[in-house]
């Protein structure tokens, strides 16, 4: 059950979760870099033969055809097509509002602005084993075709028994171009440098597991990532008015994503957490996933009492988790001290699943306390700002000397001298 901390001993807490993110062995990250060279000297060969040493497919072709697609797609039941139908429409919704223009200022003969311009093209990755999800096809792909993004590649492990026919059908909806049944690091080396027959994009986005997440850490700078995600997290501010079943539920839902996931209960009722232990035991004995959430709660469910609410938000500052649950009496009235959390869900009819699957807000988030500086993935995760100047000649006439005598005082001639000489006979 949940280990309970008191304000003498919290920042223990913090220091358990600050080395589960740096949890990453030397072997794992030397078998992902030997692969990711792999494949950038022999492309298409190179991904073949770990597909077949991992995944035991052996693949003729990487490419999913419009009739394959078709044929999983008849697969999905109709009520399950209208729910991921509604999703969409809620995330383009919202994906819509975060949509901006660039912008310029002109005076004086000077005009400087700033350009907001799509990315060429992304690749998206979709887990293939235990967690399939599609929820994470939409969350990914509707930004980026929000964004404008010019194509949109997909990849995502082969399987014995097949792909996922509900993953398909989100890709279908979400506007995704291109999916290619390939998987692991392999696949993201492919995204990132190229093959014969997998396109290079600009940026790799998605879930993966820990072998996915460490390649997207290695060819960065090659190419851009969303984000190095970690095992799943969710942190409750409770007060006493909090109902102890949707607690223990909502601490059980981020719990049975991982055994490493961290379902932490912060608050500043002892009976609550009381009330909270005897839910989770109940409460776990009745999930499909009993054994990974019972690891879970074990490894790193927590609860942590201190003296008010206020105190409570400045803990949650402090370990700045992914999702971010406000189940006090006046949710609204706390917010604004929120500084650090992924996604925040406001009141006892806000349950964290509903940002997983439907309301519009993005599910992917800054893990592992990465909210002190990182953002849930956006229509920004797509597109890339570039700037632009223009000068008249009178305009540059009137700042030449500063401009000059800062390149001197850098000791830098020429960029003086590119000035200079445009005023040379005067």
């Amino acid at each position: 059950m949940l280990k309970v901390y008191t304000k003498e001993n919290a920042t223990e807490l913090l220091m358990k979760l600050r080395d589960r993110a740096e949890n990453i062995s030397p072997e794992i990250m030397n078998s992902v870099s030997a692969i990711l060279d792999d494949v950038r000297k022999n492309g298409d060969e190179a991904v073949k033969r770990y597909t077949e040493k991992f995944d035991g497919v052996k693949p003729d072709d990487f490419y999913l055809s419009r009739e394959e697609q078709e044929k999983y797609i008849a697969l999905v039941p109709d009520e399950l097509r209208k729910t991921i139908e509604r999703s969409a429409e809620n995330i383009a919704a919202f994906s819509a509002m975060q949509k901006r223009q660039g912008n310029s200022i002109s005076s004086d003969g000077k005009l400087m602005g700033e350009r907001i311009i799509p990315l060429k093209r992304v690749g998206i990755y979709v887990p293939g084993g235990t967690a399939a999800y599609p929820s994470s096809v939409l969350m990914n792909a509707i930004p980026a075709r929000t964004a404008g993004v010019g194509e949109i590649v997909m990849v995502t492990p082969p399987k014995a028994g097949g792909i996922n026919p509900a993953v398909i059908y989100a890709a279908k909806v979400a506007g995704v171009d291109k999916i290619l049944t390939v998987g692991g690091a392999q696949a993201v080396a492919a995204l990132a440098y190229g093959t014969e027959s997998i396109p290079r994009v600009d940026k790799i986005v998605g879930p993966g597991n820990i072998f996915v997440a460490m390649a997207k850490k290695l060819v960065f700078g090659a190419v851009d990532i969303d984000m190095i995600a970690g095992p799943s997290e969710i942190l409750i501010v409770a007060d006493s008015t909090a109902d102890p079943a949707f607690v223990a539920a909502d601490l059980l839902s981020q719990a049975e994503h991982d055994k490493m996931a961290a379902s932490i209960l912060v608050t500043d009722s002892k009976e609550l957490i009381d009330n909270v232990q005897i839910e989770l035991e109940k409460q776990l004995a009745l999930l499909p996933r009993t054994e990974i959430a019972g690891a879970s709660v074990d490894n790193y469910g927590s609860a942590v009492l201190l003296d008010s609410v206020a105190g409570c938000i400045e803990f949650s500052n402090e370990v700045a988790p992914e999702h971010l649950e406000l189940a006090v009496a006046d949710p609204l009235d706390v917010l604004e001290s929120v500084k650090n959390a992924g996604s925040v869900f406001l009141g006892e009819y806000t349950p964290e699943p509903l940002g997983d699957y439907f309301a519009g807000p993005n599910h992917v988030l800054p893990t592992n306390g990465t909210a002190r500086f990182a953002s849930p993935l956006s229509v920004d995760t797509f597109v890339k700002k570039s700037q632009f100047l223009c000068y008249s000649r009178d305009a540059l006439m009137s700042v030449k000397d500063d401009v000059i005598r800062f390149a001197e005082s850098e000791g830098l001639g020429a960029h003086a001298n590119s000035v200079r000489i445009r005023f040379k006979d005067e």
